[in-house]
């Protein structure tokens, strides 16, 4: 028999105060909007936990593969419920354990008497317990350490709750929950898994692309919305804005020598995302540097990028090796979009000899040869905004 309810068990938000109900609440948000699409689930929260029901079966099992992506959860059960009688709570035991592989498995009871006034002790009932499904179960044996198979049964006034599986959460804080920023989006592997960890701290994400047509294509678009729509699985709306690039950067291949184009690229593109940030009243920018890995991500050149903002530019994997970034990437399912042979903006213009080190004074001087402000106004009011996932607009409960 298979459960069609399951019971939430909160993450660190579990350690919040007179604000928990503050998290519970988007954490409901959350979980709705990755269910978009399953009509028959309803979830009802509790201070110290939540259920989720799913009336149709095909669904439950889609809910089993959506909800370990969704932050905030430490664990999750199937659970099934019954009457806080001992008739109803052996016939129900039967039931948890029957929805496991028990051939040659060993098992134990644990018992939580929140109803202190039910008339048996602790032991007495993992004793009674035990007995009623090791009668039914003939190929099951007893183990108090690490079984196969632990049958919790929770009595409460009003009911029992029994299950004997629990499955990992993704951790971490509700999205939404933490603020919002705004990543900077290129398309390779490093930036979605930075948007991927600042989610798991609570933090929601709008996100930004530069595209350069005819340089880069529309196939190196759709990659892009493709990874903003993958981080749509863990819990959250995702607006991508798309930002034409092509007269800023021919601008600058003509104005700025090679050795500093690079530099003076990311400062405009910082500068275009801060505005963007401001219109859509995010707190921060978010950038998948790692420090050291390319020419532009040196500390010299991280140094004169910074220079053009005091906005919080927040850099996620700045210690990750790249070997940790690609795990993440695989585990997110982010990896085989990034490296889809679609050129970004930033790869088509790369120089041949980037300065890794490069003189703030020099990059600003060659600057302000050129008047890039109304390129920069022109191509933030030229902009397209999309909202991911794709599906239908009343399907999710925006949260901006």
């Amino acid at each position: 028999m298979i459960s069609n309810e399951l019971l939430i068990r909160y993450g660190e938000l579990s350690l919040k105060g007179r604000n928990r109900n503050v998290f519970i609440r988007q954490l409901t948000k959350n979980i709705k909007n990755a269910m978009t699409g399953l009509p028959s689930v309803k979830i009802k929260a509790e201070r110290d936990r939540m259920f989720l029901t799913a009336d149709i079966e095909t669904e439950m099992a889609e809910v089993m593969e959506r909800l370990p992506k969704v932050f905030g959860i430490h664990s999750f059960s199937p659970v099934f419920k019954c009457e806080p009688t001992l008739e109803a709570i052996y016939e129900t035991a039967l039931k948890a354990v029957g929805a496991e592989e028990t051939e040659g498995k060993s098992f134990k009871v644990e018992i939580r008497r929140t109803d202190k006034t039910f008339p048996y002790i602790t032991n007495e009932l993992q004793r009674m317990i035990g007995a009623h499904v090791l009668k039914n179960f003939e190929d099951l044996h007893v183990k108090m350490r690490q079984p196969d198979i632990l049958l919790h049964v929770n009595i409460r006034q009003d009911n029992a709750i029994l299950t004997s599986k629990v499955y990992p959460g993704a951790g971490g804080m509700p999205v939404g929950s933490a603020g919002k920023t705004l990543l900077m989006l290129s398309g390779g592997i490093d930036s979605p898994v930075a948007g991927y960890m600042m989610m798991k701290r609570g933090v929601k994400i709008d996100a930004i692309h530069f595209e350069s047509p005819p340089f880069t294509s529309e196939l190196a678009k759709e990659k892009v919305l493709d990874l903003a729509e993958k981080l749509c699985a863990f819990g959250a709306i995702v607006r991508l804005h798309v930002i034409p690039f092509t007269e800023i950067q021919q601008v600058i291949a003509k104005q700025i020598p090679d050795g500093e184009s690079m530099t003076t690229t990311r400062r405009l593109m910082v500068q275009i995302a801060d505005r963007v940030r401001e219109e859509i009243s995010a707190l921060g920018l978010v950038s998948g540097e790692s420090l050291g890995q390319v020419a532009s991500q040196t500390l010299e050149s991280l140094t004169a990028i910074n220079d053009v903002t005091s906005t919080p530019v927040l850099r996620p994997l700045i210690a990750m090796d790249k070997s940790e970034i690609i795990d993440i990437a695989k585990e997110i399912d982010t990896y085989d979009i990034s490296i889809r042979p679609y050129e970004d903006c930033c790869t088509i213009f790369t120089p041949a000899r980037p300065k890794t080190k490069p003189k703030l004074d020099r990059v600003k001087r060659f600057e302000s040869f050129t008047d890039f402000e109304p390129m920069i106004e022109k191509a933030i009011q030229e902009r397209r905004t999309y909202k991911l996932p794709r599906v239908e607009e009343d399907t999710f409960d925006d949260f901006l």
